[in-house]
């Protein structure tokens, strides 16, 4: 049995919330350079630098990547023989992006859904766990704005649509966000489950390495076909045109029910952060 204390967990999650927003990951940066080279557009290759200028600026200056500092998304994988001491898990997770988020001087932005009464310190958090065998903790914090947030969207699909018609919503879904999600994107796809399954798997498929393709090999060529299909779309960096308009498309997918094809989409910005540590 291994023992985390509680005040461990809220101090790094503190930590992973300033990171996140403040450091964009280097494989990040790596596309936008690779991309400025591709790139005919004078307007495409304008955007990519000031993007490369902008995240160079926050890192060495320790400042917010973006004004949009996001919804703390927080994805824990724990080991069912961890115990955490002086204290509940949530509990810390919570009081650490309250702490980051005041340390790091990020903008709070979660209000009453109804209200619109600003909660004040960025929490609750959204949190996902997953249980696994061990004695390892893992967290994840990925700040999720909104720009992208709200061009993402979830349909529950004819089960005969296959390939065909989910290619067809992936595009439709692209070419709705335009410019507003601030691309070149990372585009998270889940496929299968159910309705809340398919929007999980999606989310979690943003925090794969940039990249990185499916390891089912007929998956990782779906996700370069739809790449090549919406790079094609001509929408480019920050929506002024280019060949730029996603960076990677990643799919996961999970067994659904012989009467649907729920397929989530959820776009993230071309930041894509999100810190990680392990216990």
């Amino acid at each position: 049995m291994k023992e985390i204390d509680s005040v461990d967990i809220t101090n790094k999650v503190a930590d992973l919330c300033i990171q996140a927003n403040y450091c964009i990951p280097v494989a990040i940066i790596k596309s936008f350079q690779n991309a400025v080279r591709i790139e005919s557009s004078e307007k495409a290759k304008s955007s990519l630098n000031i993007l490369i200028e902008n995240a160079n600026i926050a890192k060495n200056e320790s400042m917010a990547y973006c004004q949009d500092t996001g919804v703390a998304v927080v994805f824990v994988k724990i080991g069912q023989d961890v115990r955490i001491k002086n204290g509940s898990l949530e509990n810390a997770i919570n009081a650490g992006v309250k702490k980051g988020y005041e340390d790091g001087f990020l903008r709070k932005s979660l209000a009453d859904p109804l209200t619109r009464k600003n909660t004040g310190d960025n929490t609750p958090a959204v949190i996902h766990y997953d249980i696994l065998p061990g004695e390892a903790l893992e967290i994840t914090v990925a700040p999720k704005g909104f720009g992208s947030e709200n061009m993402s969207q979830l349909k529950m699909l004819n089960p005969t649509a296959g390939k065909e018609g989910i290619t067809e919503f992936i595009i439709k879904v692209i070419k709705d966000a335009g410019g507003n999600p601030c691309p070149p994107l990372l585009v998270g796809i889940g496929i299968g489950g159910t309705f809340e399954k398919a929007a999980l798997i999606s989310k979690k498929a943003l925090i794969r390495p940039l990249g990185q393709p499916n390891p089912d090999n007929a998956i990782a060529e779906f996700e370069k076909d739809l790449l090549d299909k919406i790079n094609a779309t001509g929408i480019g960096p920050m929506g002024l045109g280019g060949k730029t308009t996603a960076l990677a498309v990643h799919i996961e997918t999970y067994p659904t029910h012989i009467a649907g094809l729920p397929v989530a989409v959820n776009l993230c910005c071309h930041a894509v952060r999100h810190a990680t540590a392990t216990f």
